[in-house]
């Protein structure tokens, strides 16, 4: 490591001041934004990059499938417009799918930083609206489409210039989205963000200067990308591949989609090879090429650094292997709208082949998915809704200890599903139920966590989408653990009838409809015979596994346990 000109008490303000920025940042924006996806479930990251576009800093609890994303966008920027091309009060919009190779909901909008009139780099934030226009609004599976019945499309688009609005790129905006007031509020926020972003990190320069600065952040990302390849170093020299699927891409219903991977370990630099993954498809369910580099930096993170704040020094030592073509790299205009669903896959997926390398370190596979659902219509007042929910499910057990249970997939950071309370106070749905769903979890000498079983009763007309994997391909266990049992829907029609539903766009829901979704169980570690009796007996008494599962996945007997009854109600019991 080479000798800095600072010294480590000033190294240690700075980098805990660039990281206290990001948070700032995304404190203004949750409490600013319009939308619950950005205020309640926190669909969002902020962070500092610098003028080349590097990662300075992002806030604690950003998405981590974000990770790849804004510096792709600032790129872009100073592509179209020169370093010399921003003035202090610019705020940049950048949704691009060619670009930023996500769905369009997810909106950038960043900000120069500047100090003395010299711009020192740049504030950013990504979060999610509700709507950005397009044929469909909310989760959905567009079959034979591309990017451009998506909705609108904003590539490095000044929607502030020195201070002043653009009125036009305004007015396009509220022509062209449904929810235009949240939209717009929700850009408010985030230039709020960004503004109080440029402003602390502008402070900061005029206190230990912009050389300073400079000398501390590249210290903290050496001494990231040293404590990286100490971790790398450890992990036996190899190529390993592993291989799963996908259910399909919600169109191709009987046709599911390769997940291969190849990680290979040279020292202490690895390599993540996505070569041969699915060609990319004719629905929704693609990504750019940033959202393949994502789930490769996602994955390795968690390998090689989770404790450590996020900065470009993270991710010198991985190098990733991601021709044109691939789902995860699809060429334009592929649509994108269901972009994240299948990352967690990859991701558990780019694990697993490592499990023969660090088996000690390798949990079995999670609930696998990004997914959700939406409900959209008119309610009783005559006013348009768009309800959005995503689901927890369950975490694979580890070579240590059980999984997780009603947990966010990988890529979800400190996302939290919508509140029961907040959904019935604004939209028109009773939910009935919403618990832990007994038996999902793989069984295992550690056992997988629980999916979820949650139950929305409709009390208007209305359309609904079920965006959710894992619905034939279930969360895999290993070391002689059982996989986890697999994601459904279930629809029981207020006239009795009762539909089982996997995947699905624009469903027609009527008063009384109940709509029950039941989220993957993460997969088992280790064989089953040898888990504790008494954990069993544990699990049976708090609801977790049923006697009936207890006796034909541990071999125990458990007459004398406790348990209450965990069936759900009506259709559920067979479930």
């Amino acid at each position: 490591m080479k000798e800095h000109p600072v010294d480590p008490i000033t190294v240690e303000v700075v980098r805990n001041a660039i990281v206290a920025y990001a948070d700032e940042m995304a404190d203004v924006l949750s409490k600013s934004a319009y939308n619950m996806m950005i205020y309640e479930v926190r669909d969002y990251c902020c962070g500092l990059l610098d003028t080349q576009g590097r990662m300075i800093a992002q806030n604690r609890g950003g998405l981590p499938i974000f990770l790849a994303d804004l510096g792709v966008a600032v790129k872009d920027g100073i592509k179209r417009y020169g370093l010399d091309g921003f003035a202090a009060g610019d705020v940049v919009v950048m949704n691009h799918g060619t670009v930023c190779g996500q769905h369009l909901n997810n909106v950038v909008v960043y900000a120069p930083c500047f100090h003395a009139g010299e711009l020192v780099g740049f504030a950013a934030t990504r979060a999610h609206w509700v709507d950005i226009g397009g044929s469909r609004w909310g989760f959905s599976y567009n079959a034979t489409s591309d990017v451009f019945a998506e909705g609108l499309q904003m590539r490095s688009l000044k929607v502030m210039q020195a201070g002043e609005p653009n009125e036009t790129l305004m007015q396009i905006l509220r022509d062209n989205i449904r929810s235009a007031d949240a939209a717009l509020g929700d850009l408010r926020a985030q230039t709020a963000a960004c503004q109080i972003g440029a402003q602390r990190f502008g402070e900061l320069v005029a206190r230990y200067t912009r050389k300073g600065v400079a000398d501390c952040v590249s210290l903290v990302w050496e001494q990231a990308d040293k404590a990286v390849r100490q971790v790398v170093a450890a992990i036996p020299d190899g190529r390993y591949e592993a291989e799963s699927f996908i259910d399909n891409d919600g169109f191709n219903l009987d046709r599911p989609l390769r997940v291969k991977v190849a990680v290979e370990i040279s020292g202490a630099c690895m390599t993540i090879d996505l070569s041969d993954m699915n060609p990319q498809v004719e629905s929704s369910v693609n990504s750019g090429r940033s959202g393949g580099i994502a789930c490769a930096r996602v994955a390795f993170k968690a390998l090689t650094s989770p404790d450590l704040d996020v900065n470009e020094g993270c991710f010198r030592a991985l190098d990733v292997v991601l021709p044109e073509g691939t789902m995860l790299s699809a060429r334009p205009p592929a649509a994108l709208g269901q972009w994240s669903i299948i990352m967690p896959t990859v991701i558990d997926t780019i694990l697993k082949a490592l499990a023969c390398a660090i088996p000690d370190r390798i949990p079995a596979a999670h609930k696998g998915d990004l997914g959700g659902c939406s409900f959209h219509g008119v309610d009783d007042n005559g006013a348009p809704f768009l309800l959005m929910n995503i689901f927890g499910g369950g975490w694979g057990g580890r070579p240590h200890g059980d999984g997780a249970s009603a947990s966010m997939s990988v890529c979800q950071g400190d996302v939290r599903n919508t509140p029961v309370e907040l959904q019935e106070i604004k939209y028109p749905f009773i939910i009935e139920r919403h618990a832990l769903r007994p038996d999902s979890g793989g069984a295992g000498r550690f056992r997988g966590g629980l999916g979820v079983e949650l139950t929305y009763r409709c009390l208007c007309r209305c359309r609904g989408n079920l965006g959710f994997d894992r619905t034939l391909t279930p969360p895999w266990g290993l070391a002689g653990g059982h996989d986890g049992v697999t994601a459904i829907g279930i629809i029981e029609r207020a006239d009795g009838t009762v539909e089982r539903v996997l995947k699905a766009t624009g469903l027609a829901f009527e008063p009384g409809d109940r709509i029950t979704f039941l989220t993957a169980g993460g997969g088992g570690y280790g064989d089953p015979a040898l888990r504790d009796p008494d954990l069993v007996r544990a699990d049976i008494d708090n609801g977790l596994v049923t006697r009936e599962a207890a006796e034909r996945d541990y071999g125990v007997r458990c007459a004398d346990a406790a348990s209450a009854s965990t069936d759900p109600p009506g259709a559920l019991a067979a479930q």
